[in-house]
């Protein structure tokens, strides 16, 4: 193969491991990072490297893994092989021979292992060169636990894993970090020659580098320094642990590029997230799913953001919920949202809008300088420009079985503790009396009210309790 010429690439990865220090029913590749499963993170990998093909081995908990690793994905072609029952890693790369084209380089990744960025496996990837086995390693002032890296001079000689390890191998502070890239014609003639003669009486994929070394195929480390591409996860505390420095990492690129943050060790991203210009975001907020945030954008303290668009210049006060699912929210520009509001699939404020505290907006427009600004709730309705909408007010947009829509035209005041019974329109300019049940529809500039007549019972005296 020709240097200007690039191999094609195929991903194995092996995630057929219980994990049992997880303590949980959930296979470990399905553990949740920044809101994605462990090996979905490795899967994204491979689609930024182009891959050919991603092969994943499961074993345990093979039939909640196999759903999620094989769900659509226009970038990446995914299989799944079995490893039942579970002999060792070299047993399980065994399990994708047949699977695997003989032209391309293999590149092995850890499905609990989901840091690793695309630049450094390319780096690994070039060290193959389509000819040599390259393996991913780095030091560790602890080593403790991990296959050490065997050299004389600079060539790699083995890996030999920990329980099979001499007290001076042990001292060896290089270690691999599991990842590799390889020449899948290679890679195929050693797993046919491994054996389980060591201490663990399993077949070691690392035996592939004295086999290597033995056939005069040299043996290259890409050593790195970045310990978060390497770490597994095998415990919640671990788990956690990695959370928290990929946060921060995330946190740290974001204000890189201009972004304020109060605090960046307090902060959570769980998808994907866009600012403009002068974005500010105060601590222990939380966005998923894809996040825009305009020019000037404030994001006040313990606010859940999802899936929504908010304009230049709008502030979300603290507390506020906002989760646009499917369908999506938006928040124009200017408009002041919470604290403590929740606006929920399909909400679309103007500019200058005001949603208050303990206001609940779903499947609903507001059109500009709208207001409603504590207490209420408004579910598929179609809101006017200037409209005032009263304290504890609702929208009865169901009736049992169907959904129903209000209409509030422009320049409507709605009074405090009112019922909007669907399907209902309030003409332009009207006025709906405080603690009003509306249930048919108004004129323009019409004062509509609608309760039961006031009584006053002179001296009534109230019940007593018995004695």
């Amino acid at each position: 193969m020709s240097t200007s010429e690039q191999p094609q690439i195929d991903v194995v990865v092996m995630a057929a491991g219980k994990g049992t220090r997880m303590k949980s029913r959930l296979p470990k590749v399905l553990q949740r990072l920044a809101g994605v499963p462990l090996v979905q993170h490795v899967l994204n990998t491979a689609s930024q490297l182009n891959a050919r093909s991603a092969v994943v081995i499961t074993g345990h908990g093979a039939e909640q893994v196999e759903p999620v690793v094989l769900a659509p994905n226009p970038a990446l072609a995914v299989q799944c092989v079995r490893q039942e029952p579970q002999l060792g890693t070299g047993h399980a790369v065994q399990q994708a021979v047949p699977v695997l084209p003989d032209d391309g380089v293999v590149v092995v990744l850890s499905g609990d292992v989901p840091l690793t960025q695309a630049d450094t496996l390319q780096a690994l990837i070039a060290q193959c060169g389509g000819q040599q086995l390259a393996l991913l390693t780095i030091e560790f002032a602890d080593p403790s636990g991990y296959g050490r890296i065997v050299r004389q001079g600079h060539a790699v000689q083995a890996i030999v894993e920990q329980k099979d390890a001499t007290e001076a191998q042990r001292h060896i502070q290089e270690v691999y970090s599991g990842i590799m890239a390889v020449p899948a014609k290679l890679l195929k003639a050693w797993l046919a020659r491994l054996d389980n003669k060591n201490a663990q009486g399993e077949y070691y994929l690392t035996d592939v580098v004295k086999m290597a070394v033995a056939d005069g195929v040299p043996v290259v480390a890409h050593k790195i320094t970045d310990a978060v591409q390497v770490a597994g996860i095998n415990s919640p505390l671990q788990l956690a642990e990695l959370e928290r420095a990929h946060q921060l990492r995330q946190a740290h690129r974001l204000m890189a590029q201009g972004v304020r943050m109060k605090d960046p060790a307090r902060f959570d991203l769980r998808g994907q997230l866009i600012c403009a210009e002068d974005v500010e975001i105060d601590v222990n907020c939380i966005f998923e799913g894809r996040v825009a945030l305009g020019e000037g954008v404030k994001v006040g303290a313990h606010c859940v953001l999802a899936n929504c668009d908010i304009a230049a210049g709008a502030v979300i006060h603290p507390f506020t919920h906002i989760d646009g699912e499917k369908l999506g929210v938006s928040v124009g520009e200017g408009a002041l949202v919470g604290p403590f509001a929740r606006l929920r699939p399909g909400a679309k404020l103007g500019a200058e809008v005001h949603i208050g505290n303990f206001v609940e907006v779903k499947n609903s427009t507001l059109a500009a300088g709208a207001k409603a600004n504590h207490l209420a709730y408004l579910g598929d309705a179609t809101v006017g420009e200037r409209v005032n909408y009263g304290a504890g007010s609702i929208t009865a947009n169901y009736d049992g079985a169907n959904k129903h829509r209000t209409v509030i035209e422009a320049d409507v005041h709605i009074g405090s503790n009112c019922v909007l019974v669907a399907p209902v329109t309030i003409g332009a300019g009207g006025t709906v009396g405080g603690g009003s049940t509306i249930t048919k529809s108004t004129e323009p500039d019409a004062l509509s009210v609608a309760r039961g007549k006031q009584i006053s019972i002179a001296n009534w005296a109230r019940p007593q309790k018995k004695k």
